[in-house]
């Protein structure tokens, strides 16, 4: 096993534990949803934190050569991948049926999950700046990497929910885009 591998079988055990979270809220809201309404804000956000995760998990992959097998890279791998739970446990009610709609549970948590997500983000540039990888500044990268950061600070601060839900849709947006600009 090599080093990454180690390292990797912790990260990978609690990122796929947070899409598990988000994916079993789901599936609660889902079957609550006869008496509650999930919403666009809820759909989105959930949609934002498994595309967020999944994203870590490949960015993880293509840092396999430069991540040293050390304390510092495990534990701060750790708290990063811990965050990322906790961000995707927040997304959807524990008990959705305690919710008129989940407009209302969006409203109390989204500020925490996009914070999360966010603060995730942060350490990831800034570990691959460390690595003395800086991911360059050219059209693709701006839009497609740096503008996440604006863009998700945006998106806790606002006050308006539907300010909120734009910025959602912007960064889910560069996830695909990701996909088929080189």
């Amino acid at each position: 096993m090599s080093g990454f591998e180690f390292i990797f079988s912790l990260f990978g055990l609690i990122l796929g534990l947070a899409l598990a979270e988000g994916l079993g809220g789901l599936a609660k809201a889902l079957k609550a949803s006869h008496r509650v309404r999930i919403g666009w804000p809820t759909a989105l956000l959930g949609l934002f934190v498994s595309c967020d995760v999944v994203t870590f998990w490949m960015y993880g992959w293509s840092l396999r050569d430069l991540l040293p097998l050390s304390w510092p890279v495990l534990f701060g791998g750790f708290l990063v991948t811990a965050v990322y739970y906790v961000a995707a446990s927040l997304v959807f009610p524990d008990d959705p049926e305690g919710w008129e709609d989940l407009n209302g549970h969006f409203d109390k948590h989204r500020r925490k999950v996009i914070g999360g997500v966010l603060l995730c983000n942060i350490a990831l540039i800034a570990s691959v700046i460390a690595l003395g990888e800086l991911p360059p500044f050219d059209l693709r990268r701006i839009v497609i990497t740096w503008s996440f950061f604006p863009v998700a600070a945006l998106a806790i601060w606002a006050k308006d929910r539907r300010i909120a839900c734009a910025c959602l849709i912007w960064v889910i947006a560069t996830y695909p885009l990701s996909a088929v600009w080189h």
